[in-house]
């Protein structure tokens, strides 16, 4: 039993410090599927929604910052019964889904692995079964050391765990795992394999008020996309640097396009007011959030091939050819 419970406590700490790490660095991944669940169409828990980045950053972290003093062994009663109830949160949130087949992806992996909404329900059944057996064989669960070391290792990854979530949310994830990632040919996402699967871009439509002009701008030698998925929501005094950025790269050759999914009102206010140089094309809000995690944010692209992208306060980084 004491070697059944010590493999247990490896499998269950190795995981949630895994599934949280993936996530921890693309938080507002997890924000996005938050607001998911919280939606009217899911849990009708709108009123949520405005909390959804402070809940997925909690949770991330506490992944982590779990599954490591599970490790270690800091505090087994507080860790493991902790471990309960995220896990039971999980199961719920895992078997609606799939049960009501509402979200088809629960981000527990982040961008990293996909599950399909059974299988992550599975992985959660498994994954509770092993955190009560621990919470049952409990005595097993001794510290590293009798010292104060499990407690500094712990605090430790809450404190590094912070730092990135701060990094992150200040330019833009760390790994990105996403098919829009710098050095991803867009057009190879694009294509149809033989496995079934949606691919993993299959909405990167850019119109104006006639065309979809991708499959032109993805032949492109020099593009810049200045992605703002919600003038609404976008930081306005990123405006300026971004008209700066905007006509430093036409003078280069770079064809500039803004890109949004805002209704055409606000968008040509917008322009006015700050006299944004280049014309803003529509684009769907989910995509455009699936492209950069920044609001604006900057796409470099070459024959559809992503060169670089950047968060509008990282523009100064930014190297046009």
């Amino acid at each position: 039993m004491k070697t059944l419970a010590q493999l247990a406590r490896i499998i269950v700490g190795a995981l949630f410090i895994f599934s949280g790490f993936v996530k921890l660095v693309d938080p507002i991944g997890s924000q996005y599927k938050f607001e998911e669940y919280f939606s009217e169409g899911v849990l009708n828990l709108e009123f949520l929604i405005p909390y959804a980045l402070p809940f997925a950053i909690f949770l991330v972290i506490s992944e982590i910052v779990l599954g490591i003093a599970l490790l270690v062994g800091w505090k087994a009663k507080f860790t493991v019964r902790s471990l309960v109830v995220m896990i039971l949160f999980f199961l719920f949130l895992t078997g609606y889904s799939a049960y009501f087949d509402k979200v088809t992806d629960c981000g527990c992996f982040g961008d990293a692995i996909k599950l399909k909404p059974w299988e992550t329900f599975i992985k959660d059944v498994i994954l509770t079964v092993l955190i009560l057996f621990l919470n049952y064989k409990i005595r097993f669960i001794k510290p590293i050391k009798s010292t104060f070391l499990p407690g500094k290792i712990v605090f430790s990854s809450l404190i590094i765990s912070a730092f990135i979530t701060y990094y992150v949310l200040a330019h833009l994830p760390i790994i990105d795992f996403r098919a829009y990632a710098i050095g991803k040919s867009i057009p190879e996402g694009m294509e149809y394999k033989d496995d079934g699967e949606i691919p993993p871009v299959h909405d990167f439509i850019l119109e104006n008020s006639q065309n979809d002009l991708a499959p032109e701008i993805l032949k492109m030698e020099k593009v810049m996309l200045v992605i703002m998925s919600s003038f609404e929501k976008s930081e306005y005094k990123a405006f300026p640097e971004i008209k700066k950025i905007a006509n430093k790269a036409i003078k280069k050759g770079y064809t500039v396009y803004g890109v949004s999914a805002s209704f055409s009102d606000i968008i040509q206010a917008t322009k006015k007011e700050f006299q944004l140089p280049f014309e803003v094309l529509f684009c769907d809000e989910t995509t455009l959030k699936t492209m950069i995690r920044a609001n604006p944010g900057i796409m470099i692209l070459k024959k559809g091939i992503v060169v670089d992208k950047k968060n509008w306060k990282d523009i100064d980084d930014l190297e046009l050819l």
